[in-house]
């Protein structure tokens, strides 16, 4: 059976793209899946459907489109890029392999040459096939609920993976995980997006920070003004880029479902969904796993993570279980001075406080996304409580535990000094 191909196709002229329509439509396999004049439309489709190849024609803007071709090839590897012109010099053919470009077509379309370029195309996305599925894997840290502790666990991971790792900073008006490193960061996310139209491992390389052998942090602005420049097209194409040049790239998020979060949520391969053992928390993380489950994602792609968790609290931590619906995968230990240290110093946990019970958490954390996570997931904890209620069948006795989870925890936090009440309000 033929392989499939689809096709973009960039062209400033309605007889040369009608031209091209036809002569692709002749061949079965072929089907274009979008076209435009704009080069940049034409970027933002490549990223968006992937296709099999882009054919770039050269019309009076040879600038413009090797450009394009360029940033393709660093962006999207796997799609073969076609230039076609009704100029076939030896030099413009030059000037296109040496943009990236992988075959050259000569307008008009002569059909054997046409069929040789597919045949070539279809022999290098089967021989690709395999390379595509080796990008790196995209870990996000997310809360809905701020003071969770989201970038000091997506700063501690990121080190404990112990591999080439990305640490990619996506709170745009206030990130700070350059504090947990003790470095300037010169430049962010925001550089990387305006000069996304000549983007290569070079120039992305300038915008890194190096915090160790395996670990380079891309920061968020300084100016907060720049993040509304941002959309969430870029940051589909830059995590896709990023991804590509990495073993892992870990996002720390911020705390709203905004179009930004959203679109990098969408990228990622795992949520790391943390929650404190409180009850704004656990309402937050309870109705983000909703949103989750309205924007389509597995609950294979989801993990529970709580933080500042402590043994006394270990009644309201099964009844918090029951009320998400999801068990904790993973429990960081309350260390608050230790914690805070760290953060002075600019030196991460897991580097400089040996195997106390916090760092050994972050590191099981670690060991779950290593290279083997899909086939090791963690053994479930024994839950005596959990699997009572499982065995359960009225729906009555299931509101009862909720019930029960919302008293146990109100009447808690009743006790503590009134402080709550006024997160209460600055939550709202």
């Amino acid at each position: 059976m033929r392989r499939q191909l689809s096709f973009v196709v960039l062209t400033a002229e309605f007889g040369t793209d009608r031209e091209l329509r036809g002569a692709l439509e002749r061949d079965q396999r072929a089907r274009i899946v979008a076209s435009s004049d704009q080069v940049e439309q034409v970027y933002a489709d490549v990223v968006r459907w992937r296709p099999s190849a882009v054919i770039v024609t050269l019309d009076g803007r040879a600038e413009a489109a090797w450009m394009l071709c360029r940033q393709i090839n660093a962006t999207c590897p796997e799609t073969v890029i076609i230039c076609a012109s009704r100029y076939s010099s030896p030099d413009m053919i030059l000037d296109s392999l040496r943009a990236g470009a992988r075959e050259f077509l000569r307008l008009p379309v002569i059909e054997e040459e046409l069929i040789t370029v597919l045949e070539r195309t279809a022999e290098f996305r089967a021989g690709d096939a395999h390379s595509a599925k080796e990008r790196g894997r995209v870990i996000a840290v997310f809360s809905n609920k701020g003071g969770c502790g989201t970038s000091f666990i997506a700063a501690n991971l990121a080190v404990a993976l112990n591999a080439q790792t990305l640490l990619v900073d996506l709170n745009l008006q206030s990130g700070n995980l350059d504090l947990f490193f003790g470095v300037k960061p010169k430049y962010s996310i925001v550089d990387m997006v305006e000069n996304r139209m000549r983007i290569d491992d070079q120039l992305v390389a300038s915008y890194l920070v190096q915090c160790s052998d395996n670990l380079s942090l891309l920061a968020a602005p300084q100016d907060a003004e720049a993040a509304d420049r941002m959309q969430p097209e870029h940051i589909t194409e830059a995590i896709d880029f990023l991804r590509s040049r990495n073993k892992n790239v870990v996002l720390d998020l911020p705390h709203t479902f905004d179009p930004i979060t959203i679109a990098a949520l969408d990228q990622a391969d795992d949520i790391l969904l943390v929650l404190t053992l409180d009850i704004l928390a656990s309402r937050a993380a309870q109705r983000s796993l909703v949103i989750f489950n309205r924007l389509g994602y597995s609950r294979q792609k989801v993990r529970v993570v709580l933080n500042r968790w402590n043994k006394q609290s270990d009644l309201e931590l099964r009844y918090i279980e029951r009320f998400l619906g999801e068990r904790v995968t993973c429990f960081i230990t309350d260390d608050y001075r230790t914690v805070v240290n760290s953060v002075n110093l600019g030196k991460p946990l897991v580097t400089t406080a040996g195997n106390t019970p916090i760092v050994i958490e972050l590191k099981r954390l670690a060991d779950i996304y290593g290279a083997s996570a899909k086939e090791s997931e963690p053994e479930p904890r024994k839950n005596i409580l959990s699997s009572f209620l499982r065995n359960q069948s009225g729906s009555g006795e299931s509101q009862g535990v909720v019930s029960s989870f919302a008293s146990s925890i109100t009447a808690a936090f009743r006790r503590q000094s009134g402080s709550m009440e006024s997160q209460g309000d600055d939550a709202k």
